[in-house]
């Protein structure tokens, strides 16, 4: 979300393609091409999507490859670590987002790979184990994508529309190029010894380092860092997204030359979109569209999940209340949240007609005008 909104002004402006050279686009359509194909309608010059609602899987990976062998240590990771699904709305009055958690255990699906074969499906299988999968033993990042979107599509019934891959390193610039995130932290926050982190209660702008290692953290204390786990760590990671779009959005970065390249520089850097969102006009577009987006309809939705019965260190999703998630979600309905405060200002409006009529009952008539 936050490139997508830094994508269009950077095309309004002109720098996009003085930078994007660089950008490496995973383009999943032909690893895809067997799915009953459904394309996004594109009827409005402006928006290409217009009028379609949005599926993006945001996928945020452990790979060490470069920069993050210095950032997280060296290591042969090559896992979905952090995966979203940000949904937006077709009239683009609402994002939702949802987190997976890297533990889930679920089925993944036949993948296809960068080689022309296919990998063998899996049962009960931890959910981060399908971008590696995907990407097999070179690590191909396009696989790697197709199979954690076939992966969550197979088990929610949700069609992806596009998505990103985010790296660790690109964080970092993309924090420092905003100016920092402001948080209102309501405990102290320490990591343990993996992780240098070290923020105090109250208020605190976050920089590129602390943010990369606040939302990397599992262990250590504060904000539920004691628990250890990811689903603790998810919840910090949506109160850092939340706390850096709302930060984005009050910017006015068009005006302020030499912030938007920082920003577009950063942000190229930090992902491997989709064929559609690596597209400078389609994704101005979009972020025309959300232009006038309240943050507050911006939603955070948990994903139902309890311990997995045999291993006290996966999660299975709660079948009823996930099911009913994801087909809310695939059929375009808003989130609870959504609908309250659409009442609430509805009631609001209601009361403020009502007042205005009674006031012109009670206003005194008009005086006559004498006859003759």
């Amino acid at each position: 979300m936050t490139s997508v909104i830094v994508f269009a002004a950077s095309a309004s402006a002109g720098t996009f393609a003085n930078l994007s050279a660089g950008l490496r686009v995973t383009d999943v359509d032909a690893l895809l091409a067997s799915r009953d194909d459904r394309p996004v309608a594109m009827t409005n010059p402006d928006d290409p999507f217009a009028g379609s609602a949005l599926n993006i899987l945001v996928m945020g990976t452990d790979y060490r490859g470069g920069a993050n062998a210095g950032l997280a240590g060296a290591g042969s990771e090559f896992h979905s670590d952090t995966t979203l699904l940000v949904h937006v709305a077709g009239d683009r009055g609402h994002v939702e987002v949802v987190s997976i958690p890297r533990d889930s255990l679920v089925d993944i699906p036949a993948c296809p790979t960068a080689a022309g074969g296919e990998t063998r499906p899996r049962r009960a299988a931890m959910f981060n184990s399908a971008f590696a999968i995907g990407g097999g033993a070179d690590r191909d990042l396009t696989a790697a994508a197709a199979c954690t979107i076939l992966t969550v599509e197979h088990n929610t019934g949700v069609r992806i529309t596009d998505h990103v891959i985010v790296k660790m390193d690109g964080l970092i610039g993309l924090v420092d190029a905003v100016g920092g995130v402001p948080v209102h932290l309501p405990e102290p926050v320490r990591g343990d010894r993996y992780v240098n982190l070290d923020l105090p209660a109250g208020d605190v702008v976050l920089d590129g380092d602390q943010a990369l290692n606040f939302v990397r953290a599992r262990g250590g204390s504060g904000m539920g860092l004691e628990m250890g786990s990811d689903l603790a760590r998810i919840t910090r990671q949506q109160f850092f997204v939340d706390a850096l779009l709302r930060e984005l959005l009050s910017q006015n970065i068009v005006t302020n030359a030499p912030q938007l390249f920082r920003l577009t520089e950063a942000a190229l850097a930090s992902v491997s979109p989709g064929r559609r969102l690596a597209s400078p006009t389609q994704a101005a577009g979009l972020a025309w569209s959300l232009r006038g987006l309240d943050p507050e309809a911006i939603v955070f939705t948990p994903l139902p999940v309890t311990q997995a019965p045999h291993d006290p260190n996966r999660v299975v999703w709660v079948s009823g209340a996930a099911d009913t998630l994801w087909a809310r979600i695939a059929a375009g309905d808003p989130p609870p949240e959504v609908v309250a405060a659409r009442e609430a200002q509805r009631e609001m409006e209601r009361d403020a007609d009502r007042d205005t009529a009674f006031e012109a009952d009670d206003a005194d008539p008009a005086p006559s005008l004498p006859q003759g």
